[in-house]
């Protein structure tokens, strides 16, 4: 004997924090980006990121 099965299914949000699909593009785009500034800054400034900020 077989049991029903499920004729719908449910309808899950999706989260407002932690990990989901929202919140890992945005940091992934947030993250090219500062790369792009970061080699900008290398290139036209002739110095590395932590020398252009004193810190080197």
């Amino acid at each position: 004997m077989t049991e029903p099965q499920p004729t719908k299914t449910p309808n899950i949000e999706e989260p407002k924090f932690g990990f989901n699909n929202y919140s890992e593009k945005l940091n992934g785009r947030a993250a090219m980006i500062g790369f792009i500034i970061t080699l900008a800054i290398e290139y036209f400034s002739g110095q590395g990121l932590l020398s252009w900020l004193g810190l080197h």
